[in-house]
């Protein structure tokens, strides 16, 4: 009997994106729930009660929540052969840290909804240094992990549908700043999984003016 993967989701949220290309780098077979995030639906309340956040991965009906706890659970069950985590103890962990570091030094939130002025310029300024600390530890290599796409890029690459966003909202202009993570992000837009889950970059600059339109209209 085949698994019933189910993925809660939005379709412009960059954690949920890190899901959908995992499964894909995977070969697994899913159903998405698209959600609305400002009328939250039963199933999301009742599978992530604590953060009340999307995405979950319900496997079997099994609630899994947290973007870059999902894609570790996906690693672990699916897919061995092709592991997205390094075995060596060591170099996972440092893949762990660097995916981290991406939350931690990348909020697109800040960003894209701070008011003009001073709180922009203080979110651009951090987001920029965020990029060039991942563009550092990245260098010369065609992926963070080396030759092989795995953990730390399933964690960034889902922001790049985001940059043209932060160029037309914060005039944050990426390839300028950090070049070698535009290539880096060009290079991964090359595999099936990630094409597949990323949408088009003036897409989900058009539903972020919707949703600063609504905002603004309260």
């Amino acid at each position: 009997m085949a698994a019933e993967v189910i993925l809660l989701e939005s379709w412009s949220c960059p954690f949920a994106m890190r899901a959908k290309i995992a499964l894909r780098e995977k070969g697994v077979d899913f159903d998405v729930r698209e959600e609305d995030t400002t009328n939250k639906s039963p199933l999301l309340l009742e599978t992530n009660p604590v953060h009340k956040k999307i995405p979950v991965l319900l496997h079997n009906g099994k609630p899994v929540c947290e973007s870059l706890i999902i894609v570790q659970y996906i690693d672990d069950t699916w897919g061995r052969e092709s592991p997205l985590l390094p075995s060596d103890p060591y170099e996972r962990a440092r893949a762990r840290f660097w995916g981290d570091c991406v939350d931690k030094k990348l909020s697109l939130g800040r960003v894209v909804w701070a008011s003009t002025g001073a709180a922009q310029d203080a979110a651009k300024e951090e987001f920029i240094e965020g990029l060039k600390v991942l563009e550092g530890e990245l260098g010369d290599k065609a992926y963070f992990g080396g030759d092989r796409f795995g953990y730390v890029d399933v964690s960034l690459i889902p922001f790049y549908s985001w940059f043209y966003t932060l160029e037309k909202l914060a005039n944050i202009k990426v390839g300028k700043e950090c070049p070698k993570l535009e290539g880096w992000a060009k290079r991964c837009m090359q595999r099936e999984s990630v094409a597949k889950s990323l949408p088009d970059q003036p897409k989900v600059y058009d539903r972020v003016l919707e949703r600063k339109k609504k905002l603004q209209g309260r």
